[in-house]
Formats: C-alpha cells, structure tokens, sequence
C-alpha cells in the first residue's frame, strides 16, 4: 500500500472513530463544516423524522442542502447511527428504531440558561409533562421557538431534550432598552429569558432615544449568526420605561396582546342596530326585578340576577348580555374576538375582548336600559337542590347597579340610610342571602375546596404613580354572586352533556397527581397533622383546609395544596372540575370578557332553535386555554412591575412577612399585607451554613441547626430592588 493510501485510510479510520465515540454523547456533535455551517448526526436525524421517520441517503442530502461530495461522510455517519441501533437500513432507506424518542416542543426558557419545552401532542391525546432541555443542549434555540427534540435519558434520571432542529422562530420582535451607539446601536431585551442583544443600524432607530423603550423586528438570519447577535430594526418607540404607562405598553408588546381593533372590525361595529326588538325567540323579563352587583369601579356588567321564594325554595334568574346577538359566527369582529380570547385587565387598563360600543354600552347591563340577554331561569328546593331549569333568550332592563360593599351593607343591616334609599330591593336581597347560603352549605357538603386566596389591589394617583398596595377585601355579596354564576355553569353544563351539544365546551379541572398528593401527605403529617383517610379526593382536600384554618399552619398548607392541584382548562369532554367537585361545569357567565362562554352561548342557542350543528370545539378549545394562560401571565408580570416601583423608595424600611418558598439559592418570602414577594440570598443567612431539605420545604442551619421552612412568619429589611430585573430582595432580621 502506498503512504498516500494509507494516511488516505488512517484519516478515514479516525473520522469514523470520532463518529463511533460521538453518538452517544449528549453534547452536540459536530462532523463536517459546509461553508460557515457545521453538519452534525442530530441534522441527520432531524432530516428523517421530518421525512415521516424514513428517508434514504439522496433524501437527506437533498433536504440539508449538501453536495454529491459530502455523500461518503454521510454515509458513514448513517452507518454509525446504524450500528448503535438508532436507525436501521433496508437497502434504500434508513428508518428510526425509536420514533416516540422524537418529539416537537415550544421551548421556555429560564433566565439561568435552562429551558422546558411544552410537548406538541395529537388531537385527543392527553398532555405530555413538560421537558426538560439543558443549557447546552439548546444549540441557538431561543425562548418561544418551535424546535424537534430527541429525548435522551441519563443513568436512570428523568428524561430530558436535545434540540436537534429549530422549526419555526417564536419570537420575532421584542421590547427592549435601546442604547445609542455608533456604528451600531444596540437594543437590550427587556426579557431576560433573551441572552443575547440586538444590534441596530443608524438607519433603523426610528429616531429612538437613548434609554428609551422600544419594540425591535428581529432579521431572519441563519442559526449561527442568530446565535450571536442578531441584527433588527426598531418599529415602535414606546418612550420612557420609568412611566407606568408606558410600562403597560411594554408588557403588551411583549405578551403580543392584540391591541388594536382594525377597519373592518370598527365598520361592523358602527353598523349594528341599536334598537331593542322583541322577536318569537325571546321571553320579555323586563318586569323580572333584575339587579347587578358588581364592584365600585366596574365599568361593563354582563350579568344581572333575581331571585323570589316559591312554595318549594327560589327561583333564581340569572340574566348574562346576548353578546351573540351583535357577534356573528364567523364575522370580522368575531374572529378579532376569538383571537384575543380574553380581555385582559391591567390596573391602567384594560385590553378587551370586544370593542367598548359592545363591553361598555350596548352589552353592559346598565339600570332603566332595556338589553338582550340569555337567561338561566333556575328553581331549587330547601335544601338547594335544582328541580328545574330553563334557559331563554330574553330582553331585561335592570333595575338596580348595586355594588358588593353596598350590598353587604344591606343584608348586615349596617347602614339604615341606605336601606331608606334600597327599600324596593331589601327584601330579594334577604332571599338572596338565604339562597347563596343553601347553595354554599350544598357546595361545601359535596367536597367543593375553599381556597382562601385574597389578592393584592394596586392603586394608582393622579400622577400615574402607585399610592398604595392593599388586600382586596371579600363580604357576603361576592359570595351571593359567586354562588349564583356557579349555579348557572354547572346547569348549563349538564344541559350540553346531556343533550351532547359539541358545539360548546366545558372548563375541567382534573384530579390532582396522586405522587404530589402523597408528598403532601407525608410532610402533613410530618407537621403533626392528623390526616383523614381517602386522600386526594376533594372533600379530603376540604377537610385539610379546615384543621388548619385561623392557625399558624393555614398559609402552608393553603401553599402547598395549590401546588398539588393541576391548571383548569377548556376541553370537549366532560370529566368534571376537581376543585368544585362539580360533575359538570363550563363557562356562560362572561360572555363580555371571554370567547368560551360566547361559545357556548351559540351552542345553546342553536339547540334551543333546533339548530345544532354538533361540530367538534377541540382545537378551540386548546387555543383559547393558552390564550387565557397568556392573559394571567401579563396580568401577574404588569402587577410585579408596579409592586417593584412602589417599593423603590423604601430601602432600609421593615415589614412582616412570611417564607414563601425555599430553595438551594435562598427564601422567597412574601410580604403580609401587600403580597408583595421578594427573595432573601443564602449567602445574606451567614449565621450558618444552610442546608436544604427539599421534602420538607425548609433550610436547617448545618452547625446550630437553625430552620428556615416555608410558612414561617418573618421579620424583614428591605436591602435593594432592581427595577430592570424586577427583583426585591429583603433580609431577615
């Protein structure tokens, strides 16, 4: 053999030694470049699971864009592949052993470099448990994208991804801080889920300046250069991002909340009838004492309710806005509606589903105004059983725009001025109150779990600032409308799964995991709780509630409980919703502020009128599920950003609070009047050298044995807030 044969077979040898020893690593493996691009198996793969999982050799090749000269390397990798029984070949093509292992995700990604992806699954199919995909394992991924992963899994540990081909970029502009510079100026993203800046040229600022907030249109570049910093053009200058408003701005550029209704929309909008008409289809309840209850600064008010004592029990009325009346199926305004899914409210503003002529005037349930409506006519007994239900569409005027504190007033006889003024209503108020009461007593008995979860109120001053952050306060009047709107769901509910109606949907929420049940349970009892049997069920989970009310020990028991319960959502099949321990329950009551109930409006309608078309809502169902998740998340990240600016000014201040949670990295902890949460660094405990005890929730000092657990109460300095990062951290005293 000639010296230039064999150093042409010593390469050959080598090359497919390296391919041999890298095919099982976890890391990327890289083989070949192609002008600037780097050619690994994970390409390989990713060409034939998107080729149905079998491809042959000129499939690939084709697919990557590779030369006739790249075949042999090519060639070899597959055969490696094949010999580690990833793929298997028949002559012509090459087939995976494992398709399950490859899956399609959408990546979040943690600020510390981590990522989890949420599995993509058929129709039908119940949900995947998120991956988890490792810093290195994401290639040039980002947050948001849409990316096929294999699953690898390590020594017996939970499975994780590697991305092996990005399918669609997630996100194609941001909001970030623009810095002037030259050549080039750069935009900080405000996400700090985004490792990366993006540069900008002179040319495409649109005049911004320097320190303010914009919104920048990222360029489609390949892979590798996105990885590093990618080029963009700012489209939006939103102004100062210390101002409240414009921080509202910011997160709904960021959370791509659509904001703006378009031509076609406000043309239908300008082009409905006003005028109030009674058709063949409608019962006329406007003699019905129809009253609302609603909060103070309420502005649309979609549900009015009546009730009157029979010779068995009550009958209830519960009266929603006809919102279907005025959306067609399949109209401009309907598919903008559909679209938002919800409105979503911010302590600035809201962002709404409908147009205000619709949420604000002509669906709003407004006193003396004569509307469409759809109404629950309801008859229960004593003991709060339903005996008979009808549903109508109807024409009401209420009577009466009550409030909760007024209300509240009114049944404890506190205030009787404002019962000389109410005296027309006072006694329905009264069988309300008895009403609300037997439907609670029925609720509770049934296992329904009565979370205490108050929530913090931002306000906000004529200077655009936050003057104070407060617990909501709950009285008896939201408990009456709660109980009612309840009411109506799970009858309305029964009556589209009674009737199969698949036109509608249903809200579900499923049964808890029975391993985070036991975990649970195990640390309660750890507590010194004497826990009932039966565990899991929800008159367990009540029961739970209620041997620790009013003592030190309810906050982390509420705490934990929640973190056992899975999300509620909206599906096609019926299986009930766990924390109501309902057997039957969707949404009707909000057709103002959410499409669902629109939708099951329309599926009530049609079977009223022997209309019923009995299309399956599943995709719909999906969608308008992430839709709501989208709204809580800016509502929750727009009500962070004020908390972190109202505690801006005082640093060195003390507060009580308790431990939220714990982790390796230190304490949450959340402050007692306010809620407002913040975090204390391990390395600020330097009494010790902590520990952390996962199962128990808690950090035990390795020397004194000192204990940090969740639950315990606090007191607390303020050392610093960073703004940008919105992140308070506090020390304990």
């Amino acid at each position: 053999m000639t010296n230039k044969k064999r150093h042409k077979h010593s390469r050959e040898r080598r090359r497919s030694q390296a391919i041999s020893n890298s095919v099982h690593s976890s890391r990327e493996r890289i083989f070949f470049k192609k002008g600037k691009r780097s050619i690994s198996d994970d390409d390989l793969l990713a060409s034939i699971v998107m080729n149905n999982g079998t491809a042959s050799q000129s499939d690939i090749i084709e697919d990557l864009n590779l030369g006739r000269g790249d075949r042999k390397i090519v060639h070899l990798i597959l055969e490696e592949l094949c010999d580690h029984k990833i793929l298997y070949n028949d002559d012509k093509n090459y087939t995976l052993r494992q398709p399950e292992t490859f899956i399609i995700g959408t990546l979040t990604v943690n600020p510390r470099g981590f990522a989890f992806a949420a599995i993509e699954v058929e129709p039908g199919q119940k949900p995947r448990e998120d991956l988890f995909v490792g810093a290195r394992s994401l290639k040039s991924a980002r947050h948001g994208d849409r990316v096929l992963l294999k699953v690898i899994i390590k020594g017996g540990r939970r499975p994780e991804g590697r991305v092996l081909r990005i399918l669609e970029r997630g996100i194609n502009q941001m909001v970030g801080i623009y810095t002037a510079a030259k050549p080039l100026g750069l935009v900080h993203p405000e996400d700090n889920r985004f490792a990366f800046t993006v540069q900008v040229g002179s040319q495409d600022t649109m005049g911004a300046k320097n320190g303010e907030a914009v919104v920048v249109k990222l360029d489609h570049l390949p892979e590798e250069e996105e990885a590093g910093f990618p080029r963009g053009k700012i489209i939006e200058v939103l102004g100062d991002p210390d101002s409240i408003q414009v921080q509202t701005e910011m997160v709904i550029r960021k959370f791509d909340l659509p904001f703006v209704f378009d031509h076609e929309v406000r043309e239908q909008v300008a082009a409905i009838d006003h005028n109030i008409t009674m058709t063949p289809d409608r019962l006329d309840l406007r003699e019905v004492n129809h009253i609302t209850i609603d909060g103070e600064t309420a502005r649309d008010f979609d549900d009015a309710v009546a009730v009157r004592e029979t010779t068995i029990g009550w009958q209830l009325h519960v009266s929603i806005a006809d919102v279907s009346h005025y959306v067609p199926l399949g109209s401009a305004l309907d598919n903008e509606a559909y679209k938002r899914g919800t409105s979503v409210y911010f302590p600035t503003r809201v962002v709404p589903m409908l147009p205000e002529e619709l949420s604000n005037d002509l669906c709003s349930l407004v006193p003396h105004q004569p509307r469409y409506a759809f109404t629950a006519i309801l008859d229960f007994d004593r003991q709060g059983k339903l005996k008979k239900n009808k549903f109508t569409k109807s024409i009401i005027e209420s009577q009466q725009r009550m409030t909760y504190n007024k209300v509240a007033a009114l049944i404890n006889k506190e205030d009787d001025e404002l019962a000389q003024q109410y005296t027309a209503i006072l006694p329905m108020l009264g069988q309300m109150e008895k009403l609300a009461k037997v439907l609670l007593k029925k609720r509770q008995k049934r296992g329904s779990i009565g979370f205490e979860l108050p929530e913090a109120v931002i306000e906000i001053d004529d200077n655009d600032e936050v003057k104070g952050i407060r617990r909501t306060e709950r009285n008896f009047a939201h408990q009456i409308i709660e109980e009612f709107m309840l009411a109506a769901n799970e009858a309305v509910a029964k009556t589209l799964s009674d009737n199969k109606l698949k036109d509608g949907i249903y809200r579900i929420h499923e049964t808890p995991d029975p391993l985070k049940v036991g975990e649970f349970s195990q640390f309660a009892k750890g507590m010194g709780l004497n826990l009932p049997d039966d565990a899991g069920t929800p008159a367990w989970f009540g029961e739970v509630l209620k041997m620790v009310k009013g003592s030190p020990k309810e906050y982390i028991i509420n705490n934990l409980l929640l973190r056992t319960m899975k999300q509620a959502r909206y599906s096609i099949n019926n299986t009930g919703h766990f924390g109501l321990a309902a057997s039957h329950y969707t949404h009707f009551t909000s057709p103002i502020r959410r499409y669902p109930d629109l939708m099951v409006h329309r599926a009530l309608a049609a079977w009223l009128n022997h209309e019923h078309k009995n299309n399956s809502q599943e995709e719909a169902a999906e969608f308008l599920s992430k839709r709501e998740r989208v709204a809580v998340d800016a509502e929750r990240e727009m009500v962070d950003r004020l908390k972190v600016r109202y505690m801006e000014d005082k640093v060195g201040e003390e507060f009580d609070g308790l431990i939220s949670g714990v982790t390796s990295f230190g304490l949450f902890v959340e402050l007692s009047e306010s809620f407002i949460s913040g975090g204390v660094a391990i390395k600020d405990l330097d009494d010790d050298y902590y520990e952390i005890d996962e199962k128990n929730h808690r950090l035990i000092g390795r020397r004194f044995h000192k204990t940090y657990q969740i639950g315990t109460p606090v007191r607390l300095r303020l050392v610093s807030v960073e703004k940008s990062r919105r992140r308070i951290n506090f020390m304990i005293l």
